[in-house]
């Protein structure tokens, strides 16, 4: 096998290897309720209710957000960058067949 073809099962192994992913990005919230006489309306210190965390996604072309769980948004981080990852992998496993191809391997 070329070092090409290698660095090409190299690649397959390691995108098989990502587990679960998830476009976008996690911000955190904070809101203001509509309960009068709340602490988020104190007027001399008010303190906003959260966090919160909203997942913002695009997929297809349509943009769209998720809540995720306060437990579960470390999780959904890693989900996150395991998306980073395959984007990454898949950049330079194109690169690895476009070189085959000028090799005169396929």
């Amino acid at each position: 096998m070329s070092g090409s073809l290698d660095r090409v099962q190299l690649l397959l192994d390691q995108l098989a290897q990502l587990g679960p992913m998830l476009p976008g990005t996690i911000s955190t919230q904070w809101n203001v309720c509509g309960k009068a006489g709340c602490r988020c309306k104190d007027p001399h210190k008010p303190r906003k209710h959260g966090p919160y965390y909203q997942l913002s996604y695009t997929l297809g072309g349509k943009s769209s957000t998720a809540f995720v769980p306060a437990a579960k948004q470390r999780q959904v981080r890693s989900y996150i960058a395991a998306t980073k990852r395959f984007r990454a992998l898949q950049v330079r496993l194109l690169q690895e067949y476009v070189a085959l191809l000028r090799q005169g391997e396929i």
